[in-house]
Parts: structure tokens; sequence; C-alpha cells
């Protein structure tokens, strides 16, 4: 089984040694370090090797963007988290465009928190579900709509909507009254216009193409 080393990258440093110590008992973590801004971070990388990196957005010295966009730079494989916080919206493009690869909300419990290092491990983006939800309830009242490349139907966008709340294709179904088929049917075309491998990879889409109002 591959282990890694994780960096917990907070100015908080109760949050640090919490999420500390709950990633000690997991079998796939190495090593642990902490770092309380983005600048003692990238001291750290100069040190040590680090494969995941759970990283705040708004810190004191060195911010995680910035910090992100540099680490970037020097790792390309390096897998960062952003560690979200509700009403930091307006941090997630810059983020995306930085490099990082998942958006973790700071209360998420350690089932999410494993799921995403697993996720972003894979090679793919991970977003939490509350998150997902959050940013599709934006996506689905934006005044900017018709202008989605693809140009999804008003029915597309509320199965979007639904498969972001964690819903089945046949809760989808049950939910708006139609046959899990036609969801099936709607679902591959919400990938196939947007060119996305999954739930996260569309709201990925939502955000580079400023869809969503912060």
């Amino acid at each position: 089984m591959k282990k890694y080393n994780i960096a917990i990258v907070d100015d908080h440093k109760l949050f640090r040694e919490g999420m500390k110590l709950l990633l000690s008992n997991v079998e796939i973590v190495e090593n642990i370090y902490e770092a309380c801004n983005g600048l003692e971070f990238l001291h750290l990388l100069e040190k040590e090797s680090v494969d995941i990196v759970l990283m705040d957005i708004e810190m004191p010295e060195m911010g995680g963007v910035e910090a992100t966009r540099i680490a970037i730079t020097k790792d390309p494989n390096l897998k960062i988290i952003a560690l979200s916080m509700y009403g930091e919206e307006m941090y997630y493009y810059q983020m995306l465009e930085a490099g990082a690869k998942g958006f973790l909300l700071k209360d998420s419990g350690m089932q999410n928190v494993l799921e995403a290092i697993n996720t972003v491990c894979d090679g793919s983006s991970y977003f939490s579900e509350e998150l997902l939800f959050n940013i599709l309830q934006n996506l689905r009242t934006n005044k900017k709509i018709e202008q989605i490349a693809g140009d999804l139907s008003e029915r597309e966008l509320e199965i979007l909507y639904y498969v972001c709340k964690g819903f089945s294709n046949q809760e989808i179904a049950d939910e708006l009254c139609i046959s899990k088929r036609t969801v099936d049917k709607h679902r591959g075309n919400l990938l196939s216009k947007t060119q996305s491998k999954n739930t996260a990879s569309l709201v990925v889409f939502a955000i580079k193409n400023k869809l969503i109002e912060i």
C-alpha cells in the first residue's frame, strides 16, 4: 500500500494539531508536517518531500493562493486540497488557477478528508458535497447561464443541481417525476457537452467559465 507525506498548512495551531492527531491513525499516511502560513510551507518544501497538502486559503504573511501557485511551479505533481470556509467563494477560481486539485470544508468529517485525499491521489478533483451544493445553487440562479458552453438546457441544469446534492439517478427521477432512463440520458449529455469526467469536473467547468456569481 502506497503511503503519503502530508502537510497541514493553517495559521490556527489548534486546527493543525487536531487534524494531525486524526491523520496519525490513518494507514495511508507516512509523515505529517505542519506550517502556519504559505511562506513557512515553502521553506518546508525545500527540506521535506510532500505528496499532499491541506492548504488554508487566508493566512498571514502568505496566503494559500500564492503559496499554491509557487509550490506547483516547484513541484507540478504536488496535490493541494484547499481548506475552505463558508464565505470564501471569492478564492475558489483563484485556487483552481493556482493549481489546487480540490476543496474541503474545514468542518468536514474525517471520512470526507480521507475521500478527498484518495480522490486527488487518483488524479481527480475533489469538492465536498456541501460545497458542490452551494456552488450549484449559485449556478442554477445565475443570469449568465445562457452563455454556458454547450448550451445546457434548463432540465440539464436542474438535473445537475440534484446530482451535486448527492442524489442518485433514480432519486432524481423520483424527485422530478420522470423516468430514470431520461435522467441517464441528460446526465450523459451534461458530461458530453462540458467535456467533464465527473461531478467535480462539472463544477470546475462552471468556475473556470465564471458562471458563478460570488
